[in-house]
């Protein structure tokens, strides 16, 4: 059996690096386990580093942190440059990014609390899951 592919939505880092408690911060203390695979593109990575440095504020790490954090992710993950666009399909430009990326990795779910922003992925083969419903279905929580 294959293990499951994701893309983790920037929402879901930012929630998982605020708090300790919750699946998002589960989901990311997975991340390099055998568990799951990780997929990332240069405009995912700048995203993740831009809202972090925004948001270092209310997070409980230092910008050096966030520079390991995304270290260790760059080197965990699968790598993927994307040359096709199909903007704009989802509301948020940013979600078509994230699409884009888990359509051109063959991923099977975007790991997101915004759910409803990817209305429509399905056609492309990718679901959705909140870090909860995906920690549940491969077995990481109760």
């Amino acid at each position: 059996m294959s293990i499951p592919q994701i893309v983790i939505d920037t929402d879901v880092i930012v929630a998982g690096l605020r708090s300790r408690n919750g699946s998002a911060f589960r989901l990311l203390s997975l991340v390099g386990s055998a568990q799951f695979g990780i997929h990332l593109s240069v405009p995912l990575v700048l995203e993740y580093e831009d809202v972090l440095l925004r948001e270092l504020p209310n997070l409980n790490i230092d910008a050096t942190d966030i520079q390991d954090f995304i270290s260790f992710h760059c080197a965990v993950a699968t790598h993927h440059q994307i040359f096709f666009l199909w903007r704009p399909y989802l509301r948020d430009f940013k979600d078509d990014m994230v699409l884009e990326l888990a359509v051109k990795a063959g991923c099977d779910t975007v790991v997101t609390y915004n759910t409803r922003d990817f209305t429509g992925i399905e056609r492309f083969g990718v679901s959705t899951a909140t870090p909860a419903a995906f920690l549940k279905s491969i077995g990481a929580l109760p």
